[in-house]
C-alpha cells in the first residue's frame, strides 16, 4: 500500500537526516526535538479529534433531519434531469440516482466520513447495472470522478478545525470556487471520453447557471479584493443557516420528529469523531518528526528556490504543500497535514488559509478508488485514476491562485 510506504518512509528519512545532523553538524538536541515533537503531535491529534466531536455530532444530526424530512429526495428530483444526461446508462427512477445524490450532498457539506457509506451504496447500485462486473462502467467512472473532484458547498470539517479563527467561515467562497473548477474539469474530461454531449439544453441550463454565478463571484473578487472577506463571511454564514432551517422546515412539514432525528444523527457523529483519532494521530506524528528533523524544510526550500527562478515572488503556498502531497492518498493524512500547517504557522495565517482551501479542494483519489471499486470487486478501473489525479492537480493549482485572489491584493508572479 502506497500510504503505508510513505508513512514508514517519513520516519526513516527523519532518522537519516537526524543522524546526519548529529554526526556532521553536532546537533545534540536533534533527537530530543524529534521525540518531543512526536509526543506533542500524538497529544494534539487526540485532543483535536475530541474537539471535533461537537461539530460533527451537530452536522450529522442535521443531515439525518434532511434525510428523514425528504430534503435529499427533493434534491434528487431537482438534479434528475441533469443526471439522466450525465448517466444515460442509469434508468430515471433507479435507486442509484438517490444514492449518488445523497453521497454528493454529504460531500457538499464537507462530511467526507459520512459520504463514504453513501458512496459505497451508490457504487453497489451502479454495479447492479454493470454488464461487465470486473470492469468499471461509464456511469461508475463518471460518479467516481465527480466524487473525487469533491464539489463542496459547506466545508463543515474545515470550519470545525478553524474554530479558533477570528472568522472560521472566511474560507467558504475560495473552497466553493476551487471545487467547482476541479469538478467542471473532471466532468468535461470524462464527457469527452464517454462521448457525452455537454451542449444539450438541460446540461447547459444547469452548468451555465452555476458557471455564471461562480464567474460573477470571481469577477467581483478580482475587482474588489478589499471586500472579499466580508462577502465570504456573509454568504457562508447565510447559506449554512439557510440549509439548517430548510432541513428542519421540510422535516416538520412531513410530521417528522425533528428533535429525535437530530439525536439519532448526532449519535452517528460521535462514532465518526472517535473513528478518525488513529488516522489523525498517525499522520500528525509522521509529519511532526519529518519537520523536526529538517527533512520537510529541505523539500520546501528546494521548491521555493525553483519558484524564485521562475519569477514567483509570493511563496507562502509552498509551506502548505504537505496538504497537497497527502490529499490524493488519504483524507486523514491530508487532514493531519493541514492541522500541522495550522499549528506551525497559526490559524488565519496565509499558509493556513491556503492549506484549508487545498484541504477542501478535492477528494482523496486513491482512497476513493480503492474503497469504492474494491467494494464491488472491480479490477479494471480504466482511466478513472488518471482523471482523478488530474482533478487533484487542477484543484491544488486553483486553490493556490484563488487563495491569493481572495486574501491578498498582490499576484503570484510579478
Amino acid at each position: 500500500m502506497l500510504l503505508n510506504r510513505i508513512w514508514i518512509g517519513m520516519f526513516v528519512i527523519a532518522m537519516i537526516v537526524a543522524m546526519s545532523k548529529l554526526l556532521f553538524w553536532q546537533d545534540l538536541d536533534v533527537f530530543n526535538n524529534l521525540v518531543d515533537s512526536l509526543f506533542s503531535a500524538a497529544n494534539t491529534g487526540f485532543t483535536l479529534s475530541l474537539s471535533l466531536t461537537g461539530i460533527l455530532c451537530f452536522w450529522m444530526g442535521i443531515m439525518k433531519i434532511g434525510e428523514n424530512g425528504g430534503a435529499i429526495k427533493h434534491l434528487t428530483r431537482f438534479v434528475s434531469p441533469l443526471f439522466s444526461k450525465l448517466f444515460p446508462e442509469v434508468p430515471k427512477d433507479h435507486p442509484a440516482n438517490g444514492a449518488m445524490m445523497m453521497n454528493f450532498s454529504a460531500n457538499m457539506l464537507g462530511l467526507d466520513n459520512s459520504a463514504t457509506p453513501l458512496g459505497l451504496k451508490a457504487m453497489k447500485e451502479l454495479q447492479s447495472l454493470n454488464p461487465e462486473k470486473d470492469r468499471a462502467s461509464n456511469a461508475q467512472i463518471m460518479f467516481l470522478v465527480l466524487n473525487t473532484s469533491g464539489l463542496t458547498l459547506i466545508p463543515v470539517s474545515i470550519f470545525a478545525l478553524r474554530a479558533d479563527s477570528a472568522s472560521p467561515t472566511t474560507v467558504f467562497l475560495p473552497i466553493l470556487i476551487t471545487t467547482f473548477i476541479s469538478s467542471i474539469f473532471g466532468l468535461i474530461f470524462v464527457s469527452i471520453r464517454q462521448k457525452i454531449n455537454l451542449f444539450q439544453p438541460v446540461i447547459i441550463a444547469y452548468l451555465g447557471s452555476i458557471s455564471l454565478l461562480i464567474g460573477a463571484l470571481l469577477y467581483y473578487v478580482i475587482n474588489n479584493p478589499q471586500n472579499t472577506d466580508v462577502i465570504s463571511n456573509i454568504a457562508g454564514n447565510f447559506i449554512i443557516f439557510l440549509v439548517i432551517v430548510l432541513f428542519m422546515l421540510l422535516a416538520w412539514r412531513k410530521k417528522v420528529n425533528v428533535y429525535e432525528s437530530f439525536i439519532d444523527g448526532a449519535k452517528e457523529g460521535f462514532g465518526v469523531a472517535i473513528s478518525i483519532i488513529p488516522y489523525l494521530v498517525a499522520m500528525l506524528a509522521a509529519i511532526a518528526v519529518f519537520r523536526a528533523s529538517g527533512s520537510l524544510n529541505v523539500i520546501t526550500d528546494g521548491i521555493k528556490e525553483l519558484a524564485v527562478i521562475f519569477g514567483v515572488t509570493v511563496l507562502e503556498w509552498v509551506d502548505a504543500l504537505p496538504v497537497a502531497f497527502m490529499k490524493p492518498l488519504s483524507g486523514g493524512g491530508a487532514r493531519g497535514a493541514y492541522v500541522e500547517v495550522m499549528n506551525h504557522f497559526g490559524v488565519d495565517s496565509m499558509q493556513e488559509k491556503i492549506a484549508a482551501t487545498m484541504q477542501g479542494s478535492t477528494e482523496t483519489t486513491f482512497y476513493v478508488l480503492a474503497v469504492y471499486f474494491g467494494s464491488v470487486n472491480i479490477k479494471n478501473t480504466r482511466y478513472a485514476a488518471g482523471v482523478g489525479l488530474l482533478c487533484d492537480f487542477v484543484g491544488i493549482i486553483s486553490a493556490i491562485i484563488i487563495s491569493y485572489l481572495f486574501y491578498t491584493n498582490g499576484y503570484l508572479v510579478q
